[in-house]
């Protein structure tokens, strides 16, 4: 028997091996799919907070009325008004683009039982603030803005991450993108407009850092392993400003770029100390991969050659606006009553405080190439560069 066994052994074995290999070979294209699924896509979701430079529509799911939700915001991409803060898509978009995953979907806008935000959520609200609307108050300050601060969009994360995950989520955090603003500029914006002074303004500097470092942190201890943290940008250049503080002094004014020399100073000052935390939080935190977008430089780079980025020769100046050297009119608004101009593609502002989508799109190359430290290019090698110059992937989104 035993010899009958050894003899039939070869042949058995190899039946067995017949039988196997269709198995295995399935299993191996199984694995290499996989294996090209998670070299292609460098994050499964994208998490973003922050104000109206990253808003996707939460504030006009909030409220209904806001002047984002009539025309001409949405014209060039979408042809309509979908909440984004400039005449079509947003860095965002541009982001998730490269990336090669949806647009983000605001959070007001889903159902919030997680079937809405398989590729990430949106909790950017335009008009938020770092700090709570508390601080405002004990500086005397009238608050009509929004309270969806920043603490505020994280509390609407962690009240969805149960649904995204159910009981186990360090795979989702760590597979995911999380995109910490911009987020400061309206705690600023707000006290310029309300006549508050530079140096106190600076005052305020620690507080708006200190909040932007919080929720850094506190997203790292739920498990997030790479976040983008955009500084400010320079908000000298910003049309708002330019008609708010026009000045008869040329010292007042840069050279090269016609920007007001202090406000974008100011901006400098705040992404100093951003820069500092960033580098706490590196050094508090090394498992994470924490990303400084330097918006400030890469909008720089434009307002000193814009012709180069296929600009016009007043860039300073807001393409729907109410009249003025900047195109910008506090009493006249852009969705209300204000002019648009035929070519918004080659403006830079949009509304006077939010920029074009053909802004965005240059600005959005700059991040990934020179403009993040560390490179965003690096922490993702597949990001597809070409597809920012291409429309046809995303026609159908809105």
């Amino acid at each position: 028997m035993a010899m009958a066994m050894a003899m039939a052994s070869p042949a058995s074995g190899f039946r067995l091996r017949l039988r196997l290999r269709p198995h295995l070979l399935l299993l191996a294209i199984c694995l290499a799919s996989l294996n090209v699924m998670l070299v292609a896509g460098c994050y499964s979701a994208i998490f973003s907070f922050g104000d109206s430079l990253a808003d996707t529509g939460n504030r006009l799911h909030s409220h209904r009325f806001d002047p984002v939700g009539r025309f001409p915001y949405g014209e060039t991409f979408f042809h309509h008004p979908t909440g984004r803060y400039s005449d079509g898509r947003v860095m965002l978009d541009f982001i998730a683009q490269a990336i090669g995953l949806p647009m983000v979907q605001p959070y007001l806008a889903g159902t919030h039982d997680g079937e809405d935000f398989r590729y990430g959520a949106n909790f950017a609200v335009g008009g938020a603030t770092a700090l709570d609307n508390e601080f405002f108050r004990s500086k005397g300050m009238e608050v009509s803005w929004t309270n969806d601060s920043l603490s505020v969009q994280l509390e609407w994360f962690k009240h969805l991450l149960p649904s995204l995950c159910a009981t186990n989520c360090s795979d989702l955090m760590s597979e995911s993108l999380f995109s910490v603003g911009e987020i400061g500029g309206n705690d600023y914006n707000h006290a310029f407009f309300q006549g508050r002074g530079v140096d106190e303004i600076k005052t305020f500097v620690p507080g708006v850092v200190s909040a932007i470092g919080s929720a850094i942190e506190e997203l790292i201890k739920l498990g997030a392993r790479t976040m983008i943290v955009p500084g400010n940008f320079p908000i000298g250049c910003v049309a708002v400003y330019l008609t708010m503080f026009q000045s008869d002094r040329r010292e007042d004014y840069e050279s090269g770029t016609g920007c007001i020399e202090w406000l974008n100073q100011f901006s400098m000052y705040h992404n100093r100390h951003l820069l500092d935390e960033l580098t706490q939080l590196r050094r508090r935190y090394p498992q994470a991969t924490i990303i400084y977008a330097n918006y400030y430089e890469a909008a720089m780079a434009i307002f000193r050659s814009p012709q180069e980025y296929g600009f016009g020769k007043f860039p300073l100046a807001a393409c729907c606006g109410g009249g003025g050297p900047y195109n910008y009119n506090h009493s006249t608004k852009c969705g209300k009553d204000a002019g648009v101009c035929s070519s918004p593609s080659s403006q830079i502002s949009w509304d006077g405080i939010h920029l074009t989508e053909a802004a965005y799109r240059v600005i959005a190359r700059g991040l990934l190439g020179p403009y993040t430290i560390p490179s965003l290019s690096r922490s993702c090698p597949t990001i597809k560069w070409n597809v920012l110059d291409s429309d046809d992937e995303y026609s159908a989104q809105s």
